[in-house]
């Protein structure tokens, strides 16, 4: 029993303790929010973990038959080489050259197209008077930013499935609709190496002239009336390798973007439920000292 001289000491140091007890409230009241904020945090995450992998399988099962297009596609482009490397055939320098950039409409696949763009910025450092024809919208956004004088034809649409000989030669078409008489078209696209890796390597097509130009011409025995239609089905087998390995080189890099992805999304995860579990304890252990607190308080009254 304290004496009455102790009791007005008593009252001063309650009021004390009720004053620094709304502060804690405050602070606990924004750690609930943290905690909210966490949560709903943590959903966000564990519903993009489940995009990525399931991006990761969609494009498991399409690089499957884009590898299979692609080794089909090889045929016809090696095919046509070594009939231009038979005769000899040469890009005529006195003439113009065209680029033609294979890459696609989609995104999601790491810096496939930002590889294509970068070597195309090269190519054209060292011959700035190069026209660019853009099959897909990506390379297209990132060239015109730097090189929209030289862009002279683009195609959308491009990529969305596995490429055919009939998309090849429809863009085939348009490229000889032209006005310039362009001495060669250098192809450029993804070179499929392996699933990991893949590097932006130039195809040559030739003109009509440089063909008729070549030192074994002669020995193809080759009418005057299809050379025409040869120069323009050899660029359309040229496109088709060249689209058909882009394809599989894109497919290969989205799935290791989407299967990295979901990695570093399985690691945030992981980080912020302890980051959750670590709040809600402190939380918790809070509550029980103001519990404590106000009982020890109350008796002490």
């Amino acid at each position: 029993m304290f004496s009455r001289a102790v009791r007005p000491a008593l009252s001063v140091g309650n009021a004390a303790l009720a004053r620094s007890v709304v502060p804690k409230s405050a602070a606990q009241a924004a750690n609930y929010a943290t905690l909210r904020e966490i949560e709903g945090r943590l959903k966000s995450i564990k519903n993009i973990e489940k995009i990525t992998k399931t991006m990761k399988i969609v494009a498991s099962t399409k690089l499957t038959r884009a590898q299979r297009a692609m080794t089909e596609s090889r045929t016809y482009g090696q095919t046509a080489n070594e009939v231009f490397e038979s005769a000899e055939t040469k890009a005529l320098d006195e003439k113009k050259t065209l680029m033609v950039i294979c890459s696609s409409d989609k995104g999601l696949c790491g810096g496939i197209h930002s590889g294509l763009s970068r070597a195309t910025r090269r190519m054209l450092t060292e011959h700035p008077d190069y026209d660019l024809a853009i099959i897909g919208e990506k390379c297209k956004a990132q060239l015109s930013r730097s090189n929209a004088k030289n862009i002279v034809l683009s195609f959308a649409g491009v990529g969305k499935d596995v490429p055919t000989f009939a998309d090849a030669q429809a863009i085939a078409d348009q490229i000889c609709l032209l006005p310039e008489e362009y001495g060669s078209v250098k192809i450029l696209y993804n070179k499929f190496i392996n699933a990991q890796t893949y590097e932006a390597t130039p195809i040559e097509a030739f003109s009509e002239e440089a063909i008729t130009q070549s030192a074994n011409f002669s020995a193809f025995e080759i009418d005057d009336e299809v050379l025409g239609n040869l120069r323009e089905y050899s660029l359309a087998n040229s496109l088709f390798w060249a689209l058909a390995e882009g394809h599989a080189c894109e497919q290969s890099a989205r799935r290791n973007a989407m299967d990295n992805a979901s990695k570093n999304a399985g690691d945030m995860i992981s980080r912020f439920t302890i980051l959750f579990n670590r709040t809600r304890q402190a939380v918790i252990t809070g509550e029980l000292v103001e519990i404590i607190t106000g009982a020890t308080a109350s008796a002490e009254q």
